[in-house]
């Protein structure tokens, strides 16, 4: 399969999409469009199966804001990582208070502890 650089440019309402390889362009509406738009030019401009036509976005610019590609991918690795940051909490919370409240340390102590309120550590420290 052959990969396509696709440039994307916000013009009014629509995203420009520009694929220099064919010197082609055609228009999405909305971002999540983008690289179907681009694969379906592809195809049709280069007589390629749409299954053998890859697409990989190098840059999306917004007059006035510049290039955003980056920015977006770095707020997506962000979340990521904040959601793994928040599902490894849980589990930390989940061991310590299972670990404190069976070795005696009341629920109200553990909560403070934790900081979680004494009915969460009674949930977890309660659970299989």
């Amino acid at each position: 399969m052959h990969e396509f650089r696709v440039e994307v440019t916000r013009d009014g309402r629509w995203w420009m999409i520009n694929v220099p390889e064919i010197d082609g362009l055609t228009q999405a509406r909305r971002v999540d469009e983008i690289e179907d738009m681009a694969r379906s030019l592809i195809a049709v401009s280069t007589d390629t199966p749409l299954t053998e036509v890859g697409v990989h976005v190098v840059s999306i610019v917004v007059p006035g804001v510049g290039e955003i590609l980056g920015a977006a991918h770095h707020v997506a690795n962000l979340r990521r990582r904040a959601e793994q940051a928040a599902s490894d909490a849980a589990e930390a919370v989940r061991q310590y208070a299972k670990q404190l409240t069976h070795e005696g340390i009341p629920m109200r102590d553990t909560a403070a502890l934790i900081g979680i309120s004494p009915q969460r550590v009674s949930q977890v420290a309660n659970a299989s």
